[in-house]
C-alpha cells in the first residue's frame, strides 16, 4: 500500500491518531471510549485517515458492542515513514534510522574532529544520507545535543561544543530536505521515555541522566514539562553532599562534581595514582576495590540523595535512571538506598526507580522522536 502524507492534525482527530500510534492495533470500540466520542463521530474522523493510508485496518476481527459488529482493528505503518535522529556529543556523532514507532532500524556513527557549526551540519547530513541509502527518503531529522536549543532550533549555548549563538537548525536545513529540529538531549530522551519507552502509560515521572554532565526531565499530567531554562544543566549544581569536592562555581559537593563519569573516575584516578575509565571504576568495586568502593559508593549515596530530592518535589509515579553513567545505580545499590532513605520521610513509600540501557543508542532514538513529535504534531503543538 502506497501511504500518503500525514500532516498534523489537531483535535479529537488529533487524539485518534496518537492513541493508535502509540498504542495501536486499537479496535474502534476501545478508541471511542479513550477519545469520548459516539461510534458514529469516530467513524466520520477515521475515514479520511484511513483513504491516506495514516491509518489501515489490520487483520483480525474483534467484537465491536458500540456499533453492534466485529470490526478490525485500526493501527498504523510504522515502516511508512522514517526518521533519522543524530546525538552529538563534544567528540562523536551517533545517529539511528528508525520507523514512526521509534524502532531502531540501523546506526552510524562518525567523529567531530571540527567543532565549526558548518562542519557539524556536514557530518550531521551525511549521517542521514548514509543510513537512509537504499530506503525511501527520511520523513525527518532530529538532532539532539546538551546545552540551550530554542524553539527556532538556534543554540544559544552548547557547552560541549563550544558553541555560542548558533543558527543550527537553519545550517541543517539548508543541507537537506528533510524536516529539521534541533533539542536540547535530556528534553529528547525525556520525550522518547514518555511516548515509547518506560514512561508510556505514566502520567508524572521524574528522569535522571548521569554521564558527561547530570540531567533532569520531568513529565506531569502525560505532558512534558518544558521552559526556556532546560538545557541549563541546573540540576547539575544541585548540592548532594557538603563534604564533597568543590566544582568550578565553588559550590561543595554538588551533582556536578559526585555524579558525572568525569568526576567518579577523576576521584579514583587520584586515589590509584593512574588513569582509569568507568567501566574498569565500577568493576574494582563490584570486586571489593576498597579506594573504589569508597568513591563509587559515595557517588551512590549522592544519587540516592538526587532522586530523593526529586521525589519530595515532584512526588513522581516512578523515577527513571538513564545515561551511559546509569550502571552506578546497580553497582551502589545499597549507598543509592541508604542516600535515598536518608532524605525521605519514614513513612514515604520508596519511589519505583527504573533502569534505563546506558547506551548512547537511547540519545539517538531521542532525537529520532522528537522529529517523529514534530511531524505528527506540527512544530507549533510539539510541547
Amino acid at each position: 500500500m502506497t501511504t500518503g502524507a500525514w500532516r498534523p492534525l489537531s483535535g479529537p482527530s488529533q487524539r485518534v491518531a496518537l492513541e493508535i500510534l502509540l498504542d495501536g492495533p486499537l479496535s474502534r470500540a476501545e478508541l471511542a471510549r479513550r477519545v469520548e466520542l459516539s461510534a458514529g463521530s469516530l467513524t466520520r474522523l477515521t475515514k479520511p485517515m484511513l483513504e491516506s493510508g495514516l491509518l489501515v485496518e489490520v487483520p483480525g476481527e474483534v467484537g465491536d458492542p458500540k456499533v453492534g459488529r466485529p470490526s478490525q482493528p485500526l493501527d498504523v505503518i510504522p515502516t511508512s515513514h522514517h526518521f533519522v535522529g543524530v546525538k552529538l556529543t563534544g567528540d562523536t556523532a551517533l545517529a539511528v534510522l528508525t520507523t514512526l514507532r521509534a524502532e531502531v532500524i540501523a546506526t552510524a556513527e562518525r567523529p567531530l574532529t571540527d567543532h565549526t557549526p558548518e562542519a557539524v551540519a556536514d557530518v550531521v547530513v551525511e549521517l542521514a544520507r548514509s543510513l537512509s541509502d537504499g530506503r525511501p527518503p527520511i520523513t525527518g531529522l532530529g538532532i539532539s545535543l546538551g546545552g540551550h536549543v530554542d524553539d527556532s532550533g538556534d543554540v544559544p549555548r552548547g557547552d560541549f561544543l563550544d558553541w555560542r549563538d548558533v543558527p543550527f537548525g537553519r545550517l541543517v536545513a539548508e543541507r537537506t530536505d528533510a524536516q529539521v529540529v534541533v533539542a536540547n538531549d535530556v528534553i529528547a530522551v525525556t520525550e522518547a521515555i514518555h511516548w515509547f519507552g518506560a514512561g508510556r502509560g505514566i502520567s508524572r515521572f521524574v528522569l535522571l541522566t548521569i554521564g558527561a554532565g547530570v540531567g533532569y526531565g520531568l513529565v506531569v499530567h502525560d505532558k512534558l514539562v518544558d521552559t526556556g531554562e532546560a538545557g541549563l544543566g541546573l540540576v547539575g549544581h544541585y548540592q548532594v553532599d557538603p563534604a564533597g569536592p568543590v566544582c568550578d562555581r565553588g559550590h561543595h559537593g554538588c551533582a556536578s562534581v559526585m555524579l558525572t563519569t568525569d568526576a567518579i573516575t577523576g576521584q579514583l584516578s587520584a586515589a590509584l595514582g593512574r588513569q582509569i575509565g568507568y567501566d574498569e571504576c565500577l568493576a574494582l568495586a563490584e570486586n571489593g576495590d576498597p579506594d573504589a568502593r569508597r568513591v563509587v559508593g559515595r557517588a551512590g549515596r549522592a544519587l540516592g540523595r538526587l532522586i530523593a530530592a526529586a521525589s519530595n518535589f515532584t512526588m513522581p509515579e516512578a523515577v527513571v535512571l538513564g545515561g551511559e553513567g546509569v550502571q552506578l545505580a546497580t553497582v551502589a545499590q545499597d549507598e543509592l538506598q541508604a542516600g535515598l532513605q536518608a532524605d525521605r520521610h519514614p513513612s514515604a513509600a520508596p519511589p519505583p526507580i527504573i533502569l534505563e540501557d546506558p547506551s548512547f543508542t537511547q540519545w539517538a532514538r531521542g532525537a529520532a522522536v522528537i522529529a517523529i513529535q514534530t511531524f505528527v504534531l506540527g512544530r507549533d503543538s510539539r510541547n
